[in-house]
């Protein structure tokens, strides 16, 4: 590789970096050091940034020292940060590799945010991808992860991806370039590294070609991806139908459908779920069964799979507010109590009251079984799970169901229905308006 064929690679896939404002991840080692040459060679706007994990004693400060000189020499913006790795990784319980990870990109974000930085550049190589490969491959995986690291993420960048460790190697002898060597990358106790110096070797041997044909299995795979997602596109609009809290699943037309576990898992695979068995079980479950993953939870409702977020409940159950209060907040939105002369937004998102009839404090709550409430327009009482059903709510729907009281009468079943006990007549005064709003409004 030569300075010629890295500025080919910009101008041909990554022309953007040549007027972004990037920050290089760079950790002394050959290949950060590498790209923050080249870089500096086609005068691309860029600053360093070096994460310090307190790793390796003495070792990890000497690379925080070179990191530091080597920005001095090519006059460039620096940044170091230091971690304590080790406690991070106890109190998170995840590997000290993990937890580098978590730290280093966590930190790279918010520099990236908090001083305007295009994009971060990280010195992943070919042969980084090929490792990425075989760990994938070994651990099971689906076509994604066959398909190895992405150029771009997001703000992440990674140029000198289709280059070889030997290309850059050869480059930074050429341009006499010195680098840190981290002593732990010539342990085998990691799988990466048991794979870089006891499999991949011994592979090279055997076909001499492995990278490049690897390079061109990768684009084979990646074309494959092209022509699923174009599939995707065309299912999803037969299948699936998104709200603003919950993404339904049509299950009749998922089974009439060639292979509906692949297509589940193409759908859902963003969504952190594990056990696709299960998903697909869920098609045929019995309603109300559901599968839950860090953070989503997935629900078999009738012919529906509903998909919806995971929302960390408040430990206070019920909310009680005092005649003074003109708003209050909870998981629904906003409410919003105001006296009116007349009535005038009849949507189902504000209702009017006699506020004579009103106990304070009020209270807000989710439902409870049992319940019941006297519906709006309708004559006699009606139990909430009746309602619920003649208006063909989910169980999540329901769960997400609040309430507001007068002592023990429900007022409204928010957003929803309110109750006939406080209408408004012609009599009324004062009347109040009571009004559901979300975050932005």
């Amino acid at each position: 590789m030569t300075l010629i064929d890295f500025e080919n690679h910009i101008e041909k896939n990554l022309p953007f970096l040549a007027k972004s404002k990037l920050i290089i991840a760079i950790s002394g080692g050959m290949d950060s050091v590498v790209l923050t040459h080249l870089c500096h060679k086609l005068k691309l706007n860029i600053s360093l940034a070096h994460c310090n994990f307190n790793l390796r004693g003495d070792e990890s400060d000497g690379d925080e020292d070179f990191v530091l000189e080597l920005a001095e020499d090519l006059d460039l913006e620096v940044f170091i940060e230091s971690f304590e790795t080790e406690v991070y990784a106890e109190e998170h319980n995840i590997s000290i590799q993990m937890a580098a990870r978590d730290l280093r990109y966590n930190w790279f974000q918010e520099l990236a945010e908090q001083l305007k930085f295009d994009y971060v550049l990280t010195a992943h190589h070919a042969d980084d991808n090929l490792e990425t490969f075989f760990i994938n491959l070994m651990r099971g995986t689906g076509l994604d992860g066959l398909i190895g690291i992405p150029e771009t993420n997001g703000v992440l960048v990674r140029p000198i991806l289709p280059f070889s460790h030997a290309e850059l190697k050869t480059f930074a002898q050429s341009e006499k370039i010195d680098w840190c060597e981290d002593s732990t990358n010539a342990s085998t106790k990691y799988v990466r590294n048991k794979l870089r110096h006891n499999v991949i070797p011994i592979l090279k041997e055997m076909n001499p070609k492995l990278l490049q044909n690897f390079q061109k299995t990768q684009a084979h795979l990646q074309e494959s991806t092209e022509i699923i997602d174009d599939a995707l596109v065309r299912v999803q609009k037969k299948v699936v139908k998104a709200t603003d809290d919950f993404i339904h699943l049509d299950i009749k037309k998922l089974q009439q459908l060639s292979n509906p576990k692949i297509y589940l898992y193409q759908l859902l695979k963003d969504f952190h779920f594990t056990e696709w068995d299960d998903v697909y079980q869920l098609l045929d479950a019995q309603s109300g069964k559901f599968l839950v993953s860090k953070t989503h939870r997935l629900l078999k409702d009738r012919d529906t799979l509903i998909l919806s977020e995971l929302i960390e409940e408040s430990e206070e159950t019920t909310i009680f507010l005092q005649e003074e209060v003109n708003e209050a907040s909870f998981l629904m939105g906003k409410l919003r109590f105001e006296d009116v002369d007349n009535m005038e937004d009849t949507s189902v998102k504000t209702i009017y009251v006699n506020k004579n009839l009103l106990k304070y404090p009020l209270s807000l709550k989710k439902w409870e079984k049992g319940a019941y409430f006297y519906p709006f327009g309708m004559t006699g009482k009606k139990k909430l799970s009746k309602f619920f059903k003649d208006e063909k709510l989910s169980l999540l729907e329901k769960e997400q169901t609040w309430l507001l009281y007068s002592g023990n009468q429900i007022v409204w079943v928010i957003g929803l229905r309110a109750d006939n006990r406080f209408k408004v007549t012609n009599e009324t005064n004062p009347i109040l308006k009571i009004s559901l709003h979300n975050d932005e409004t």
